[in-house]
């Protein structure tokens, strides 16, 4: 709907914002981790150094990005193929699972290694991950959208103690950790030089242009 321009500006995925021309990206406001996140990892029954095949959800393709380059910095390059569903998850002997599935997944004690790319992006760059951030299309960038929607990331972080108490999914404490701790909303300089490092390490992995990103907020629009 944002390529298609049905949307002015919506919540994506980093790699959409870097993929395409014709956005910016709003300043102060990330999906992010400086470590561990819990909702983004690889599981396999076996070492990674054995992974032959790779079975994942094609949708998730900043996960597949982040997966492919903490890969090639082991020198290791697998095969991948669609997950037909979540369902089939466990039978699988290395899958790529984001989101909701895959904390569920997590916490249905399943007998896999867990390579947390979050936690693997921090331990081999030093540098935080940001998973997803507002891409605004650059004709629509006007300040009032910009404040409005810098006002609502920190109207929900003020509020996150009420959210994680009044969210129905996962238990209390589980919330807590993953909205409080694992989960980071901001996009200042160390979340900036996590996006140009891997900005450098997608360009490297194939030939698509990968667009330079250009931050606005209401103090520099």
């Amino acid at each position: 709907m944002l390529e298609n321009e049905t949307l002015d500006a919506a919540l994506v995925s980093i790699t959409e914002a870097l993929l395409h021309p014709g956005y910016v990206i709003l300043d102060n406001v990330a999906v992010a981790s400086d470590g561990p996140v819990q909702s983004v990892f690889l599981a396999s029954k076996g070492p990674l150094e054995s992974v032959e095949t790779i079975h994942c959800d094609p949708a998730s393709l900043t996960s597949i990005n982040l997966l492919k380059v903490l890969l090639k910095e082991k020198g290791i390059a697998p095969q991948w193929q669609p997950l037909p569903d979540y369902d089939s998850a466990p039978e699988k002997n290395a899958v790529l699972l984001i989101g909701d599935p895959a904390i569920r997944f997590r916490q249905s004690g399943p007998t896999h290694h867990i390579w947390d790319l979050g936690q693997a992006w921090k331990e081999c760059f030093q540098l935080p991950f940001v998973y997803a951030v507002w891409a605004i299309r650059e004709s629509c960038a006007h300040p009032t959208m910009l404040k409005a929607l810098q006002e609502a990331k920190v109207s929900g972080v003020q509020h996150l103690d009420e959210l994680v108490r009044t969210t129905s999914r996962f238990d209390e404490a589980f919330r807590s950790d993953y909205l409080g701790k694992a989960i980071r909303y901001d996009l200042g300089a160390p979340e900036k030089e996590g996006i140009e490092c891997f900005i450098r390490k997608l360009a490297a992995l194939s030939d698509h242009k990968v667009y330079a990103p250009h931050y606005v907020s209401t103090t520099n629009h």
